[in-house]
């Protein structure tokens, strides 16, 4: 006997089950079976009107009436109970349903219903075996029920990885809401898979596999991250090309319209604002002719802004993008694919789920930069650290990727601080991170080049003002030949040497264009000269609007060549593969309160950044 129940029906929709299946009350579903008699016809169009329970009792009515097509019936009955919620009802339909007697493409969609049914009984293992069959030659609406169901059978299983593998391959196929709610379920599901197999995992894939970015937006959860190979690019682009002059050169695809999606107004428009100055001064500088137009749109303050941003900017003729700034905003523009006009956005988005192809993300990465220190430490033989970093978000997300990369490489992490703000006496930090390291008995001037006898090194991601009380009071502390090495966030930007002295042997990586290393740019301290968005805090930020301009043209031969490289302001560009672009950036040593580049710091044009 048929049983209808609220309950389930909730359940059902808690967990996802009708994922992407929205409008599906309006699918025609009837196989090859379109003359039926009047009444058939009548339950079909209750089901197209959402009278699904009426449908599925007329179709459960007709298979009484007519045996020769019995089976058909039921199954149409079976779906519409299904479009309910009802698997109860479903389950009554179903039963006596012969295989045999049904066309062929009826054969997968029994499949489908049965392996729900199963799930719902907790029988993952029969699931799976409906499951078996081969997605890629159903119709898209079936192909989507199929991979939701198989990844949910995966990880009722236990296998999280399977299941969170086969949302990947579901993701392309969805859009909107859709797309965000099953990539939230990929980090969710991977996020219940252990730490270290995750990382194990992780370091066994492809870098432009997509599952990479939701390992790591798991393990950010706990507080972890992704090792991640540091890219190496050792050709620039545009230096090759037959029958191309020499200022296009090779990979170069020009824009006609670039439209700059920047929030005009809001929290966020003091970083705009160098951005924009940024764009601009590299478009003025570019020697390409002729230059594409360039179209400013308020990207707003949330992620609805942004998406109408980029749609009328497409609408009014834009063939590529730059922005949007915000982590929502990017996941979202990206979540429109396929897109009308490529884009690199001007942040990482915020699920860490993969570019559309065509496009790229591109940003200012604390991660890149933490990964980036800890190869610097292993390049030198630093086998063990210690790391102390500011209690902020970027800080965390900074030494999470130094303690993945450096461990990794087979480094040993002593132990870790964080400093909380106001702070002045940082003693008992210091202990917690390099007790495990004896004292030195002599004292000596700090520097970076000497050799440990103890190959250790110190890790520090802060601003300068945390950095500038840290570092005396470490030397202090009996580690005055202890080697320093920090993030961009210790250099304000700002050349202060009275302030700076205290830093004197602590090198970070930062930006070459601050430095005035990159051959073929306009020199920072010229435009500095001119433009206040390029000093200080904003310099970065600049630099990030030039290299964006000069990204756009070659997006594409950067994702299909990872050997090439971009000169940038930020850094050496490329793509890891995926999507996203890749910063080598350089070294730079404080000397007598100056921040000079390290010799071979950086290899920019064969030019080594003196």
């Amino acid at each position: 006997m048929r049983t209808s129940s609220l309950a389930l029906r909730h359940f059902l929709a808690a967990i996802g089950i009708a994922l992407a299946l929205t409008g599906c009350a309006q699918w025609d579903l009837r196989g090859d079976r379109d003359d039926g008699p009047a009444v058939a016809n009548d339950a079909e169009q209750w089901f197209k009107n959402g009278e699904l329970d009426r449908a599925g009792q007329g179709f459960m009515d007709l298979a009484e009436a007519d045996r020769d097509h019995r089976d058909h019936y039921r199954l149409r009955a079976a779906e519409a109970f299904r479009e309910e919620g009802n698997l109860n009802a479903v389950a009554w339909a179903l039963d006596g349903i012969k295989a045999r007697h049904l066309a062929d493409t009826e054969q997968p969609r029994l499949d489908l219903l049965e392996a729900e049914i199963a799930l719902s009984k907790k029988d993952a293992q029969r699931a799976l075996t409906l499951l078996t069959l081969d997605d890629t030659r159903l119709a898209r609406v079936l192909r989507l029920r199929a991979l939701e169901l198989r990844a949910r059978a995966q990880a009722q299983s236990g296998n999280t990885l399977g299941s969170a593998r086969t949302r990947v391959a579901l993701n392309p196929l969805l859009q909107g809401k859709d797309r965000e709610r099953n990539e939230a379920q990929i980090v969710d599901t991977l996020a219940q898979t252990e730490a270290s197999t995750l990382q194990q995992q992780g370091a066994s894939l492809q870098q432009g596999d997509a599952l990479r970015a939701y390992i790591d937006q798991a393990l950010h959860q706990s507080g972890q991250a992704l090792a991640q190979p540091i890219a190496t690019p050792d050709r620039p682009v545009g230096t090759v090309g037959i029958g191309q002059t020499a200022v296009n050169g090779e990979g170069y695809r020009p824009a006609r319209v670039i439209a700059l999606l920047l929030p005009i107004e809001g929290q966020l428009k003091a970083v705009a604002q160098p951005i924009r100055d940024g764009v601009f001064a590299a478009y003025f500088a570019d020697t390409h002719m002729p230059r594409p137009q360039i179209r400013l749109y308020d990207a707003g303050n949330s992620a609805a802004d942004a998406i109408a941003a980029y749609q009328r900017a497409v609408a009014e003729g834009a063939d590529r993008i730059i922005g949007p700034l915000r982590r929502d905003a990017v996941s979202a523009v990206f979540a429109q694919s396929p897109l009308s006009a490529s884009v690199l956005s001007l942040n990482l988005p915020e699920r860490g789920e993969p570019p559309p192809l065509g496009s790229a993300a591109f940003g200012l990465n604390p991660d890149i930069e933490g990964a980036q220190a800890a190869q610097h430490l292993l390049d030198r033989g630093i086998t063990r650290a210690a790391i102390i970093t500011a209690d902020a978000d970027w800080a965390e997300r900074a030494a999470a990727a130094f303690r993945a990369q450096f461990e990794a490489g087979k480094g040993e992490v002593l132990g870790a601080a964080k400093l909380k703000t106001g702070e002045l006496n940082f003693s008992a930090n210091i202990r917690a991170a390099l007790g495990a390291l004896p004292l030195q008995t002599a004292a000596a001037p700090a520097t970076a080049n000497a050799s440990s006898s103890q190959n250790a090194g110190l890790f520090i991601s802060m601003p300068p003002q945390q950095a500038r009380l840290l570092v005396p009071q470490v030397k202090l502390a009996g580690y005055a030949n202890l080697p320093i090495f920090a993030t961009s966030h210790l250099f304000s930007g700002l050349s202060n040497p009275g302030l700076d002295r205290d830093l004197d042997g602590v090198e970070f990586c930062d930006a070459p264009w601050l430095f005035d290393a990159v051959v073929g740019l306009p020199r920072h301290v010229d435009i500095a000269t001119a433009l206040e968005s390029a000093r200080g805090a904003g310099a970065r930020l600049f630099a990030l609007g030039m290299d964006a301009y000069a990204l756009v043209p070659y997006i594409d031969w950067l994702n299909q060549h990872r050997e090439a490289y971009l000169p940038g302001a930020t850094g050496q560009l490329g793509s890891d593969g995926s999507g996203r672009i890749q910063r080598l950036l350089t070294w730079v040593r404080f000397n007598d309160g100056i921040a000079t580049p390290v010799s071979g710091g950086l290899q920019i044009n064969n030019v080594s950044a003196q």
